[in-house]
């Protein structure tokens, strides 16, 4: 297998043009999976998910490579040959996967790597709500609100690894073994009812309760920490959403 050094070598095919990433597959004995970062941070983010994933075998690509100090920021992960898994499966398909990835604990809460680490959930919520206000001032009204319904929930639960960007075209099905999860580069430690929430957000349904399905022992404050967080994620997007259909949606969906 030649080295892997971040670059794009002749004959790569580009594969996904996102807003801040480029992704290529790069032919060669041992195939892999190129993909360059808008923000070094995401690129140290994603790389830690990868091998924290892989310490305990869970459903994700394998990390090849990684450099979050080049210019652009890489990684490189192995070559998953599979279909997304199509909506009407997506919800069912998902349950196992998220089951192993909600189960491997964090020592902090927020992001793995590439960002400030929180001594509580709640503090990591606080200061995402710093930065929402900041970024659309605005909405601070909204999150004023959401601040005072977060410091009036049991929302400090111990943190476990989360996703964080589920969405359909993320979990998809080998030809062979079981379903994987993509696209790692927002994984976070935190309540794993904070995935579902954006989730529902993602899903655009009007009522968050639809995925709680797929919460492992959801205690009796589960919906309302639940509802919680998908306010908190309509937020996120009303703030910073760089797609205006989804940003406008974000705002309407605003108390």
């Amino acid at each position: 297998m030649a080295v892997i050094d971040g670059q794009v070598p002749d004959g790569a095919r580009e594969i996904t043009t996102g807003q801040a990433n480029r992704v290529w597959h790069i032919e060669g004995p041992v195939p892999y999976v190129l993909k360059h970062y808008g923000d070094p941070a995401r690129a140290a983010n994603e790389a830690a998910a990868l091998a924290l994933l892989a310490q305990h075998q869970a459903p994700a690509p394998k990390l090849l490579g990684a450099d979050p100090q080049a210019t652009p920021a890489w990684t490189a992960q192995s070559t998953v040959h599979a279909e997304p898994v199509t909506a009407g499966q997506f919800l069912h398909r998902l349950a196992a996967p998220l089951a192993v990835v909600h189960r491997i604990p964090g020592p902090h809460a927020g992001r793995l790597a590439g960002a400030p680490r929180h001594r509580t959930w709640r503090d990591y919520l606080h200061n995402r709500l710093d930065t929402y206000t900041a970024a659309a001032p605005d909405l601070a009204p909204a999150a004023a609100a959401h601040r005072r319904e977060l410091d009036a929930t049991d929302a400090d639960t111990e943190p476990k690894l989360l996703h964080h960007d589920l969405q359909p075209g993320h979990l998809v099905r080998p030809t062979s073994g079981k379903p994987l999860l993509l696209d790692w580069e927002l994984a976070a430690f935190g309540d794993p009812l904070s995935d579902l929430a954006r989730l529902a957000v993602r899903l655009d349904l009007p009522d968050p309760t639809g995925v709680l399905h797929l919460a492992h022992r959801p205690g009796p404050d589960a919906v309302r920490r639940l509802c919680l967080y998908w306010r908190i994620h309509q937020l996120a997007d009303a703030a910073l959403s760089t797609d205006p259909v989804v940003r406008q949606r974000g705002r309407d969906r605003l108390p």
